[in-house]
């Protein structure tokens, strides 16, 4: 739409922003990271969006939203479709401003999830759960939203929810000491990359501006690459609070316009930063929150002595996710590793494996067999974690030579996702 190429955040538009939320999102800090730029060899700040009350951005975008409406509009109450960070911002805003509000989320999303929009939100929110995905939430909230007359909060493509995420950019500037070289900003939708993205552009051009999208949800690139506002098939829901098959259209408008480079981060990088942060910094980060700090590896020489701000998202981490993300990022290593084994089914099998093919700091971490007592041999499903990579050659050596080897399965992504 052409009105949608027109529109572009002013600095004026991001300020009156900044006043709207001032009482309810926090100024959050700009820290400087000794481990990564020791690591980098650069001066690398994290802006802690993980440390505002909802523990995330999306409180600024929700509220300013919210904020402009009219009381005849906030009379009829408001209405948003989200398993995330979106419904608790949404929900804390409906409990500062004292308005009815609706949130779909899909009916898997896990209860810790809507325990916490339930407890921003108090008595002013109503949570309904529908539909197997966010797709199925996020049509049944706009069919209750035709019928009622309610107001709809999208995460990301309005203008007003673009102009509260840029008070970001606005913070990161008048805490910044010296001149911001780099700046990376985690992509989603891309509500926070096209408010930050102008604000930069206008009081700071000479930044270079890094969107960063998982690597299976790459939906600005795709965009970008195509020219037009492209929707992914299918996506990698793992990074949740950035995996969208579709960008917003006003987003993409303003993001091919402000972004110097968008680029891809594996899961399984996002799941070894989000290790890297709690064990060296004790920080909990979300994988969307972790998504800018995983980029930097790609980015050596280039950030090698230069002022780099990574923008740490979100910290919605669900502790029962620790397990996966700590197996991902061993794959993502080349850590661990997945065999079908085969047993000779006889006495001392298990030993000699154990014994002979295992080297001396190789451990079985998985192991699930079944005795067939009409079959010479029998197969097992075996993980195996390794304190180097290149232990897996000589490993494998020895399986095929004592007739154990069966397949190797880490490349057989659908065979791994049962087993992780």
């Amino acid at each position: 739409m052409e009105t949608e190429k027109l529109y572009f955040p002013s600095v004026e538009d991001v300020n009156h922003a900044a006043t709207t939320i001032k009482d309810v999102a926090n100024l959050t800090p700009l820290v400087h990271s000794l481990n990564f730029s020791d690591q980098f060899n650069a001066k690398v700040l994290l802006k802690r969006e993980d440390l505002q009350l909802v523990r995330s951005y999306k409180i600024r975008g929700a509220f300013n939203k919210m904020s402009s409406l009219s009381k005849e509009q906030l009379s009829k109450g408001v209405v948003c479709a989200s398993a995330g960070n979106h419904a608790q911002g949404v929900a804390f805003s409906c409990r500062m401003l004292e308005v009815k509000g609706t949130i779909f989320m899909p009916v898997p999303t896990p209860k810790q999830k809507i325990e916490q929009v339930k407890m921003f939100g108090k008595a002013y929110v109503d949570v309904q759960l529908f539909g197997d995905s966010f797709d199925d939430a996020h049509r049944e909230a706009e069919m209750y939203c035709y019928n009622s007359g309610a107001s709809f909060i999208h995460p990301f493509d309005d203008p007003k929810v673009i102009e509260g995420q840029a008070t970001i950019g606005l913070e990161i500037l008048e805490q910044a000491t010296e001149p911001i070289d780099i700046l990376f900003i985690p992509v989603g939708g891309g509500g926070l990359a096209s408010g930050i993205g102008p604000i930069f552009k206008t009081l700071s051009p000479q930044t270079k501006l890094i969107g960063v999208e998982p690597e299976g949800a790459p939906a600005m690139l795709t965009s970008l690459k195509n020219g037009v506002n492209t929707s992914l098939d299918q996506i990698d829901k793992f990074v949740d609070g950035a995996a969208v098959k579709r960008v917003g259209n006003v987003n993409f408008q303003i993001c091919r316009e402000v972004l110097d480079r968008v680029v891809t981060v594996s899961e399984g990088k996002v799941c070894e930063t989000i290790m890297k942060l709690y064990n060296k910094d004790a920080i909990v980060a979300e994988p969307a929150g972790a998504l800018t700090l995983a980029a930097l590896d790609d980015f050596l020489p280039e950030i090698s002595g230069k002022n780099v701000v990574c923008i740490l998202s979100g910290g919605n981490n669900d502790i029962t996710r620790t397990e996966e993300i700590k197996e991902r990022a061993l794959l993502y290593r080349g850590l661990k590793h997945y065999f079908i084994v085969n047993f000779p089914q006889r006495a001392g099998a298990l030993k000699e494996f154990a014994s002979d093919i295992l080297g001396p700091t190789d451990d079985i971490t998985h192991f699930e067999y079944t005795k067939k007592n009409s079959r010479e041999t029998g197969s097992a499903v075996v993980g195996i974690e390794l304190k180097k990579q290149d232990d897996l050659e000589n490993l494998v050596k020895r399986m095929k030579n004592r007739n154990f080897f069966g397949q190797y399965l880490n490349d057989q992504n659908d065979l791994l996702q049962i087993l992780i």
